[in-house]
């Protein structure tokens, strides 16, 4: 049974609200994986809380708690890359939201659930971007980012104001940053997530932001189907029911043992 439960952040500076789907058969005395969410507001449209049922009653997926971070109209400024706003000043309240994470939502969390080590952290979009960027940027606390139609664009310079690929904040800053040892990057878009394609090479950005920023990985190590995973939906958009669609080979992925 999904739970709604509402958190002041003094980070944020606001009231967020918090859906909880708890692991199936929940025991008090057992620690269990965290799945943390970005854009918890649409978990109805994601079928978030039936599909993790169904895999944990069919034992595809050990009992996990899932925990969604609900947006607001803020949404644009307190998701993001902490270290940079964008070119428009959005996500200039992204290390609020990476801030309430690590220092008052987890807390809160410890005091009604036991946690295992190395939580997993994902969003969809915007949510995506942001959750890797926590993720990359606190390797004590998570240890895998998925990232659902991530807005790998998020740049620094405006397409008509001499945009060069290095403007792209987060591929930018993973390559000035030093390898974290122990995470995992799950990453998916759709074939139809966009339509354009800026530098007219027959990949739309999305998948082409993806797929470099993979590859700004790779430069540091990570290696591809152990440490970074990619899964393309043919025909699927950018919406909750792509996504949705991506949620059990996601779930396999983020509770499977770690091989790295």
């Amino acid at each position: 049974m999904q739970i709604t439960k509402n958190l002041f952040s003094l980070s944020l500076e606001r009231e967020v609200v918090i859906s909880i789907i708890p692991p199936i058969n929940f025991n008090p005395d057992m620690a269990y994986k965290l799945v943390l969410f970005n854009d918890g507001q649409d978990f109805d449209r994601l079928r978030m809380e039936a599909i993790a049922g169904e895999m944990q009653l069919a034992n595809e997926v050990p009992p996990m708690l899932i925990v969604g971070i609900h947006a607001n109209d803020e949404r644009i400024f307190e998701y993001g890359v902490a270290a940079e706003a964008d070119y428009a000043g959005r996500g200039n309240k992204a290390g609020r939201t990476t801030s309430f994470v690590v220092n008052e939502l987890l807390p809160s969390l410890l005091t009604d659930y036991r946690i295992q080590e190395g939580i997993v952290y994902a969003g969809f979009s915007l949510g995506g971007l942001m959750a890797l960027d926590a993720v990359w940027n606190n390797p004590e606390t998570f240890s895998k980012a998925g990232v659902f139609s991530g807005s790998l664009w998020w740049r620094r310079t405006a397409l008509n104001d001499g945009y060069q690929h290095y403007d792209r904040i987060m591929h930018a800053h993973i390559a000035s940053s030093a390898r974290k040892n122990g995470l995992g990057f799950w990453f998916q878009c759709g074939s139809l997530d966009e339509y354009d394609d800026r530098d007219g090479d027959g990949v739309i950005d999305s998948i082409q932001d993806t797929l470099e920023c993979i590859a700004e990985l790779e430069k540091k190590g990570y290696v591809w189907n152990r440490d970074v995973f990619y899964t393309e939906i043919e025909m699927g958009e950018h919406n909750p029911e792509t996504w949705s669609a991506a949620l059990p080979a996601f779930f396999k992925w983020a509770l499977a043992e770690s091989q790295h």
